[in-house]
């Protein structure tokens, strides 16, 4: 099965802040963001593919970074439980690679569902150049425990993050493409935020935090005729 309900469009996000404003943590939740529009400077001070603004926070992601929509709530989304209904971030070509030209320090984190196992890295140079700040490692769990709402296959999250020496300007979200969704992008703590405030996650000795369970399901499904 697949993460999303039509294999068809392209996402680019801007997401941009500046590193010396991290005195509270910047979120992208992706809420507002068209399903399955190209992000491409929704949060840049620019809009999706569809036309949709989010707020100009200087942050732009690659053509491959999209937006799905929750089926439940309207939209073409295999997915359930998202910890900020009902938008999320995947890809269906390529990676999604996110910059942020002004830089970001302290920790990265997000929540994520997925049918494989991803590495997310963390770089100081633009579309995933320079050096190597820290990477983020996530497993497959995407059903572990969990049901739709009513629908939807990918319905675990699980919050993982990271901390790092340095200014990071770029991420690249790895993994199998239509099978890994990303929510409540969070710049500048190591704990992912959303509305009830930062979750705390595990942290190893090595800067990577270890992503808990994602297993073998697609994160797309083919829109029925």
């Amino acid at each position: 099965m697949k993460l999303n309900h039509v294999c068809t469009a392209l996402l680019t996000a801007g997401l941009l802040y500046s590193a010396s404003s991290f005195a509270v943590p910047v979120v992208l939740d992706f809420e507002g963001a068209g399903n399955l529009a190209s992000l491409n400077d929704f949060y840049n001070g620019g809009t999706d593919s569809l036309g949709n603004s989010g707020v100009n926070y200087g942050v732009s992601f690659n053509s491959d970074a999209l937006a799905v929509i929750d089926s439940d709530a309207g939209g073409t989304g295999n997915i359930a439980n998202e910890p900020s209904p009902n938008t999320v971030l995947f890809f269906l070509t390529g990676t999604a690679l996110m910059n942020y030209a002004a830089g970001f320090d302290t920790g990265f984190s997000f929540y994520y569902s997925s049918s494989t196992a991803a590495t997310i890295d963390v770089y100081d140079g633009l579309d995933g150049t320079g050096n190597l700040l820290a990477s983020v490692n996530v497993t497959a769990q995407h059903t572990n425990n969990c049901v739709g709402d009513p629908n939807g296959t990918f319905c675990n999250w699980t919050a993982v993050g990271v901390s790092f020496n340095g200014i990071a300007k770029s991420v690249d979200f790895g993994g199998t493409t239509n099978q890994t969704a990303y929510d409540n992008v969070t710049f500048g703590a190591a704990t992912p935020c959303g509305p009830n405030g930062c979750t705390e996650v595990p942290e190893p000795a090595s800067l990577a935090l270890l992503g808990l369970g994602l297993a073998g399901l697609g994160f797309g499904r083919r829109k029925r005729a």
